[in-house]
């Protein structure tokens, strides 16, 4: 945007850092995963609309320190705040909820991104790997959803965003776990949807509210750490298959999200938003 400057009115500079806007000021927003690859990107995205973010995180101490400098560095005084914690377990997620409220004083947006990937064929998975996939993608979502739904409904209003996966639409030969895991979501997505808009219907608090919705965003292939150790040819044969020519950008997934939590959204839910540029049609 060029600013037109006068001898009687000039500009200030601006400082440095991403332009924050209005959208979801006085939101608070939980991203679980919310500290590196697309969660960051989402953590980010829902910061520069103006809302105060907790992100969720299981490992890495020291890459969650250095997320958060950043993160209070280019967005100061906007209340961030990070959670350790395991989703697939549901003492964690109800624990990591009440935290995000007690802290940041209510609960507008709830982001389950978190995931894992545990890859085998079918016929040499483990139980293991089957169950650690299926509790962390799908469970994790389920426990903290249910958390943060009964808070919405008190206050009659919200919004929760699953990202799935391509995968979860396509299927994926040696990704039995993860594909089920994540075309689950699906179905919580949508029945969780319906569940909110009845639960408020029936407490008088549907009409003329902001409403609770309840949607999915699945993103393709999308450029972060996980793709930056695949071969070049593994990565030409995948960009092959896209229409667009190309992988996505976090940012790109992140922008859905922050569409999907605006106020404005409101007739919005129980809805499947693919970002996978024509992968799946």
């Amino acid at each position: 945007m060029t600013t037109v400057q006068s001898a009687q009115n000039v500009t200030e500079p601006q400082p440095a850092g991403p332009h924050v806007g209005d959208k979801l000021r006085g939101r608070v927003a939980f991203v679980t995963g919310g500290t590196r690859g697309i969660g960051a990107a989402i953590s980010r995205s829902l910061a520069a609309q103006g809302a105060a973010v907790s992100a969720g995180y299981s490992g890495n101490d020291e890459a969650a320190a250095s997320f958060r400098e950043g993160f209070e560095r280019d967005f100061p005084g906007q209340g961030f705040s990070v959670h350790k914690g395991d989703i697939s377990s549901p003492d964690d997620c109800r624990r990591t909820v009440a935290e995000v409220i007690e802290q940041q004083g209510r609960l507008d947006i709830l982001v389950n991104n978190a995931g894992i990937t545990a890859d085998r064929g079918v016929l040499k998975m483990t139980d293991e790997d089957w169950s650690r996939v299926i509790d962390v993608n799908l469970s994790g979502a389920f426990y903290l959803s249910q958390a943060a739904l009964r808070h919405m409904l008190e206050r009659g209003s919200g919004r929760i965003i699953n990202i799935s996966s391509v995968i979860g639409e396509m299927g994926n030969i040696g990704q039995t776990n993860y594909a089920s895991a994540k075309s689950g979501l699906f179905g919580l997505t949508k029945t969780m949807a319906r569940e909110a808009a009845f639960q408020l219907q029936k407490a008088g608090k549907l009409e003329g509210g902001l409403g609770i919705t309840v949607n999915t965003v699945t993103p393709g292939f999308i450029a972060t750490e996980m793709l930056s150790t695949m071969p070049e040819k593994v990565l030409d044969s995948l960009r092959s298959k896209i229409p667009m020519n190309r992988l996505g950008e976090p940012e790109e997934v992140a922008r859905v999200v922050h569409f999907l939590a605006a106020d404005a959204s409101g007739y919005i839910t129980g809805q499947i938003w693919g970002v996978n540029g024509g992968l799946d049609m």
